[in-house]
């Protein structure tokens, strides 16, 4: 090798930085034991910035655009200036690339219920979550605040701070709010900015901003859902005295209608039903006035027997997938997905009053779906 491709070998001409992985907020541009040759062209694409750092103190911040690294602080042509160093320049001089695009749907959630004061329920307990985006507006304070010397940084470094700045502001907001919990859901909207403004003003420390936050549901815990679906019940009941007649008269119904063995039985309430109607619409009489009463004692009767309870509530499942949330899917629905591979041990779900995102496998409910082997096959 002549000593002019040893020297070739040993400059940088050109300096820049393409990305395609959506999740590196700062690149290091690795020299990989080379020189920066004087007036090498910079190259900082739209959504960058340079942060050139000298000697270990930050130098210069380039914003998009072409450069020419004529300055005096690069080192100019340090290999053949120091040949009593073995080629080996003293000087280190770095680049760092900045990505200041914004990063979007970042996860966030509450780890603990959020005490509130309720003016209908009283205090209540609640949790929330949603997506945010971040973007870095500083890169110089950025590097120093944040990253230090590393070589690659990604948003899951830094994510975990921003949760926890999050649900600290959030739990404030919402706390003291004074807004009803039954009419949170029309004024998320307001709430998000709310938070997204508090948030940005501890992150403007770390040079970052958050340029949206959204909070996707705020829920209860399931035992004051669960009193909140009985009050809307019997809201839609109207009069309970019709409402135990009509579900009288569909838990006969459905008797009668029963193959194997039901029907007959069945057919005998019905018609005793039937016949208890017919007599209550002939009291009434024919314009609907109550007919005189009987002079004689009327016969005993039995009492009705009570109607079924209400069947249990079956929770609904949202999945984590690709950085989106898809649902809600019933348990049976799981289940198919599991046997077509297509819900595994290790996604994410959540449903209403889980403590944030879970794998399957940790959910007791849920577990059970990979435990479950088919038979034995018949022999031949």
């Amino acid at each position: 090798m002549g000593i002019f491709d040893f020297l070739s070998g040993q400059f940088i001409d050109v300096i820049h930085w393409v990305d395609d992985s959506r999740d590196t907020m700062v690149w290091r541009f690795e020299r990989e034991g080379h020189e920066i040759k004087y007036g090498a062209k910079l190259t900082v694409r739209e959504g960058q910035a340079a942060v050139f750092v000298h000697e270990g103190q930050l130098a210069d911040v380039f914003t998009p655009g072409l450069y020419m690294l004529e300055t005096n602080n690069m080192p100019i042509m340090t290999t053949l200036q120091h040949w009593d160093h073995g080629f080996k320049s003293p000087f280190k001089s770095e680049i760092y690339f900045v990505n200041t695009t914004r990063f979007n749907d970042l996860k966030w959630g509450t780890k603990n219920p959020i005490m509130c004061r309720d003016p209908e329920f009283g205090p209540v307990r609640l949790r929330a979550f949603g997506t945010y985006s971040v973007r870095v507006t500083e890169p110089a304070r950025f590097l120093t605040e944040i990253v230090g010397t590393d070589g690659e940084f990604t948003t899951d470094e830094v994510t975990f701070q921003i949760r926890n700045i999050i649900v600290q502001e959030a739990s404030r907001v919402l706390a003291g709010s004074g807004i009803p919990v039954l009419d949170m859901a029309a004024n998320t909207a307001d709430l998000g900015k709310l938070v997204a403004a508090q948030v940005t003003k501890t992150l403007s420390e770390y040079g970052l901003t958050m340029p949206e936050m959204y909070i996707e549901n705020i829920s209860l815990p399931p035992a004051v859902e669960a009193a909140l679906d009985k009050r809307t019940s019997m809201g839609l009941a109207g009069d309970l005295g019709k409402f135990t007649q009509y579900s009288a008269a569909e838990a006969m119904t459905a008797a009668a209608s029963t193959p194997n063995g039901g029907g007959s039985m069945g057919a005998g309430l019905g018609m005793g039903m039937g016949m208890a109607m017919a007599q209550q619409m002939g009291n009434a009489g024919p314009w609907g006035a109550q007919a005189p009463a009987q002079t004689t004692a009327p016969a005993p009767q039995t009492a009705a027997a009570a109607p079924p309870p209400p069947p249990p509530v079956e929770h609904v499942w949202h999945v984590a997938e690709n950085g989106e949330t898809k649902g809600p899917f019933s348990k049976a629905a799981l289940g198919r997905m599991a046997t077509a591979g297509e819900l595994t041990r290790e996604t994410y779900v959540w449903t209403a009053g889980q403590d944030g995102w879970k794998r399957a496998e940790d959910v007791t409910e849920l577990a059970q779906l990979f435990t479950v082997l088919p038979p034995p096959p018949p022999m031949g």
